[in-house]
């Protein structure tokens, strides 16, 4: 058996991407092209979700349940955030198109990319090609937008981040 040497950010990235594919058929090239990332850190990922128990046999179901406890309860303790500077980019968290109306905040929060069309404050993405890769997928930006939300949020921003996340992945 493998050795686990912990969680990866771009694993969540993977994760919520086979979420969104709703089919079993997936090959590691589809994965690794639709997420910019090299198909061996797709294997390398995959194998360290199977071995956290958020994988199956197979490593190609996601155990939900067990995905949504460690994004609600430890994904802020693992890979935390504080917003940087103000920069160009995709808007993330509470600056998502879905919560914008939702919450009122003095500042935005963006991915940095320089082809994003919203200035904000910098939120490191899970993954550097995230910002691409919410380009081809909705559902895979809302979920990363909400992580965000539980990444820098306040209390009642959280709530309802993981209430929709719940909707969605379980």
């Amino acid at each position: 058996m493998k050795v686990h040497h912990g969680m990866r950010p771009h694993d969540i990235v993977l994760l919520f991407k086979v979420l969104t594919i709703n089919n079993m058929e997936w090959r590691l090239s589809d994965l690794g092209s639709s997420l910019f990332i090299s198909n061996s850190e797709i294997y390398e990922s995959l194998n360290r979700s199977h071995i956290a128990g958020l994988l199956d046999e197979s490593k190609r179901r996601v155990h939900r349940q067990s995905l949504m406890e460690f994004v609600q309860y430890g994904l802020h303790y693992v890979f935390p955030q504080v917003p940087g500077t103000m920069v160009t980019g995709v808007p993330t968290a509470h600056s998502h198109p879905f919560y914008e109306g939702r919450f009122i905040s003095e500042f935005a929060y963006v991915w940095p990319d320089d082809a994003g069309e919203k200035r904000g404050l910098s939120i490191q993405p899970l993954y550097k090609t995230v910002s691409k890769a919410v380009r081809l997928d909705e559902e895979l930006y809302f979920l990363l937008a909400s992580v965000d939300i539980i990444r820098v949020g306040r209390i009642r921003e959280i709530k309802m981040a993981v209430d929709e996340l719940k909707s969605r992945i379980l």
